[in-house]
């Protein structure tokens, strides 16, 4: 009944939906306050609405955007609370008295002032807007200022209407004690509060003022003439896909010659992890035509995008398709992708999946170069790490349309946690599901919240459970002890996150965010010290819900001793690690069909929609005798994945290389065909004096000069 609440509500915890019943009641009671009349009831009410209010701001709760698209907004709310003050007075036989129309006053002057504080906060923030933000790119040149503090523009609309606080609280009183002075004081306040937060704004204006588009897009192509980079990762996606690009930045590091990436949505910089790689965010399509790209020879998209054309009609790099995982879904043989010069796929599973789908691909433009991000996952030792098995369920997520063989959560999900939970020999279970669950399919969502109450409850059950009680009791100060190294590192992870002074915004932040090797260096190792300590801070026996971003993936993939998966690159990445893995048959196509139609579950145990088959897995993760696939996992991982030597960094940059030469060719061949062009209209017109060469591309026209 409350997930049902929690669900309808849109808010993320049962706290957030106690403060959504403040507000849904809190302002009828106010209401009734007003009518009745009741200055203690509206008191009441009305804090309760302030603190309820203040409260879903704070988590950032989504119910608060639904209320604004309903026309309930902030500033309507606190006007209603407003205005119900003015009938209280009225009710109370004030409405002929100095102080209700003192109060009618200053609520009306504090209303307007709503207006020029709302235009120099939004003036402030488009002046202060850089047309490209930047990562690890010098901006010296640009002389960006400082931003505002924090104190004036974080919230700022917020904090204007909660200046209202004194008059109403002296309002309150005055009536109270029947003391007018204290109402008047009161909105004295509130008046002079509001005129200096408005006043404190104006100085800003002029000197928090970044420079223009045309200065900025200068200044950057000028530092691009000086990088010269020769390999770019271009990205575009919605705000959950940043682990996207999060998965190559390691492999960009370690890139041949001069990486940079390119991004196109604003947002998701914040997102990506710390890199010493330059980012270069250009939203607008224009400027990214005007950015000088005429060294870059190899462009990598992790995916299949709409705004990949504004890169992809750049004649002088080559196009590459590299995705974010390699899989059996159709969106791993996505027609769009015949329009790059090339395609990468880990191994020869991919290179097939092209030419049986028949989409476009040329066989010959499918290039084999392994999966880089792959190396920190750790390969099974052929017993569990633990007494009892750890398995991963990491189901993938709904998928744009209603294919039952998308994710296994509709319609065996539970079946699968309920098997795992109650196997005869116990198991801990990890949980870990797709960023994206949920987010078109609302019975996904539904089914994902039972899952997760149902480790829940069995994570409970586990804890006073007394086959556990000795473990459990023994292992309590080293796990406190771990969860306070968790805490420590994660203070001093946010502290090295965003680099410059606190409180910086978006064009402050691109002219401090400077590589700094021994910051990334620290950045690493405290993550790595983190993750340590994470497991550390759970028993081997405790069920476990994973939905953030740490631990990450390949972190479970090493805890865990087997997984149960759907058809996606979760499951090809699992392979690495050599370890028994159960896919599941969603679509009911019976296993054997099902392992004909999908490369990845050829060595995997297939799980009907009743899970029944669960206790093969287990099996073979309890005995190496009983594991009848090993041999078949060990074939499967090298055509899916390609050879352990040489390493999938080391193909990664030969194809790069590779490449990049063939760029270089075709850009000189056109050289040589302009120049040879310009000779001929040259020799056939000796008296015309000078021709000038036939026009060159856009891009090609640096080269030509």
């Amino acid at each position: 009944m409350i997930s049902t609440a929690i669900r309808l509500a849109r808010v993320g915890s049962r706290s957030e939906l106690a403060a959504a019943a403040l507000i849904g009641l809190g302002y009828p009671c106010v209401m009734l306050a007003a009518l009745l009349p009741s200055i203690w009831l509206f008191a009441a009410a009305g804090a309760a609405t302030y603190l309820a209010d203040w409260y879903l701001h704070q988590k950032g709760s989504y119910l608060i955007n639904r209320l604004n698209k309903v026309r309930i907004g902030l500033p309507i709310r606190f006007l209603l609370r407003q205005l119900l003050l003015v009938l209280l007075l009225a009710r109370e036989g004030l409405a002929e008295s100095p102080l209700f129309y003192m109060a009618v006053a200053g609520l009306l002057v504090f209303y307007a002032l709503q207006a020029p504080h709302g235009a120099l906060t939004t003036l402030i923030r488009l002046r202060r807007t850089l047309p490209i933000v930047t990562r690890n790119v010098d901006l010296a040149g640009l002389r960006i200022p400082d931003a505002p503090p924090k104190a004036l523009m974080h919230r700022s609309a917020e904090k204007m209407l909660h200046l209202d606080l004194p008059a109403m609280t002296g309002v309150l009183a005055a009536v109270l004690v029947d003391r007018d002075v204290i109402g008047y004081t009161g909105i004295a306040v509130t008046l002079t509060l509001g005129t200096l937060y408005t006043v404190a704004l104006v100085p800003y204006l002029r000197t928090g003022r970044v420079p223009g588009a045309g200065a900025v897009l200068k200044n950057i192509s000028t530092w691009l003439l000086e990088y010269r980079p020769t390999t770019v990762l271009y990205f575009s996606g919605s705000g959950e896909s940043a682990y996207q690009i999060n998965m190559w930045l390691e492999t960009m590091e370690q890139v041949n010659g001069r990486p940079l990436i390119i991004m196109r949505e604003r947002e998701l910089v914040t997102k990506v992890n710390a890199t010493a790689v330059p980012i270069i965010c250009v939203p607008a399509a224009t400027h990214l035509m005007n950015l000088d790209l005429s060294t870059v020879r190899v462009a990598l998209y992790p995916a299949n995008v709409g705004k990949n054309i504004h890169l992809l009609r750049v004649p002088t790099m080559q196009h590459v398709f590299i995705g974010h995982g390699d899989s059996d879904k159709l969106a791993s043989v996505n027609p769009f992708s015949k329009v790059y010069d090339e395609v990468w796929t880990a191994g020869r599973a991919g290179r097939d999946r092209y030419a049986l789908a028949d989409v476009g691909v040329r066989d010959e433009d499918v290039v084999e170069v392994g999966r880089p991000q792959l190396a920190p996952i750790q390969t099974w030792t052929g017993t569990p790490k633990n007494p009892i098995p750890t398995i991963l369920y990491a189901p993938t997520w709904e998928g744009w349309d209603d294919n039952p063989g998308n994710t296994s959560l509709l319609l065996a999900g539970e079946n699968i946690v309920r098997g795992l939970l109650g196997a005869e020999k116990p198991v801990r279970l990890i949980y870990k599901p797709h960023p994206f669950t949920g987010i078109r399919n609302k019975k996904a969502k539904v089914v994902h919240e039972r899952i997760m109450r149902m480790v829940r409850a069995a994570a409970a059950e586990r804890a006073v459970d007394p086959r556990w009680a000795s473990d459990a009791a023994a292992a309590k100060p080293g796990q406190a002890e771990a969860r306070l190294a968790c805490t420590r590192i994660e203070t001093e992870l946010a502290a090295l996150a965003a680099p410059g002074r606190s409180g910086g915004d978006e064009a402050e932040e691109s002219r401090v965010a400077l590589a700094d090797p021994v910051r990334l260096e620290r950045i690493k190792r405290l993550r790595a010290e983190w993750n340590d300590a994470y497991w550390r801070s759970t028993g081997w026996w405790e069920h476990l819900i994973v939905t953030g971003t740490e631990p990450k993936l390949y972190d479970c993939f090493n805890e865990a001793d087997a997984m149960v998966s759907d058809i996606s690159s979760v499951v090809s990445d699992f392979m690495a690690s050599g370890k028994p893995y159960a896919v599941t048959d969603s679509a009911a196509l019976g296993a054997e069909e099902f392992q004909r139609q999908n490369t990845a579950a050829r060595a995997a145990v297939v799980l009907s929609n009743t899970a029944v088959e669960l206790a093969q897995l287990l099996a073979a993760v309890e005995s190496p005798a009983l594991d009848r696939l090993a041999d078949s996992r060990r074939e499967l991982k090298e055509y899916l994945l390609g050879p352990d030597h040489p390493t999938s960094m080391e193909r990664f940059n030969t194809a790069v290389s590779t490449l990049r030469a063939g760029a270089e060719a075709r850009n000189a061949g056109v050289q040589q065909r302009l120049t040879e062009q310009a000779q001929r209209e040259l020799n056939r017109q000796p008296d015309a004096g000078p021709v000038a060469p036939a026009a060159a591309t856009e891009q090609e026209a640096p080269l030509a000069r």
